[in-house]
C-alpha cells in the first residue's frame, strides 16, 4: 500500500486547510487510516483516525472541535479537514493505515504498517 499525502501550505491563525491521503497498491487490505504529526522538536502525535468500512472517528482532544476526518471510499483517499488553526498546528502531517493486525491502540503509530510522505502545514500568528 502505497500513501500519498497533499494539501499542506501556510496559513494565518484562524485559517483552515484541507490535507488528502490517497491510497494505492492494495488498498483493500487497509482498515483504519489515520494522520499523524510532528512539530520540531517533538515527538509525532496522533491526530485522528477513521475506521474505512464504519466511518467511526477519534480526534486527538487539542484538535477536536476543529479538525474533521471523512473518506471517500470509492478513491481510497480520505481527508483531514482543518479550521480555526493555531500556530501550536504547525508540524509535518503523515498519513497513515493499518490493517488492524498489530496489538496497538488507533492512537499509537506503532499500529500502523503503512505511511506516507508527510506535507508541511505551517500557521502563522
Amino acid at each position: 500500500v502505497q500513501l500519498q499525502a497533499s494539501g499542506g501550505g501556510l496559513v494565518q491563525a484562524g485559517g483552515s486547510l484541507r490535507l488528502s491521503c490517497a491510497a494505492s497498491g492494495r488498498p483493500g487490505s487497509t482498515y483504519v487510516m489515520g494522520w499523524f504529526r510532528q512539530a520540531p522538536g517533538k515527538e509525532r502525535e496522533f491526530v485522528s483516525r477513521i475506521t474505512l468500512n464504519t466511518e467511526v472517528t477519534s480526534y486527538a482532544d487539542s484538535v477536536k472541535g476543529r479538525f474533521t476526518i471523512s473518506r471517500e471510499m470509492g478513491k481510497n483517499t480520505v481527508f483531514l479537514q482543518m479550521n480555526s488553526l493555531w500556530p501550536e498546528d504547525t508540524a509535518v502531517y503523515y498519513c497513515a493505515a493499518t490493517t488492524g493486525r498489530r496489538s496497538y491502540s488507533y492512537s499509537e503509530q506503532q499500529k500502523y504498517e503503512y505511511w506516507g510522505q508527510g506535507t508541511q502545514v505551517t500557521v502563522s500568528s
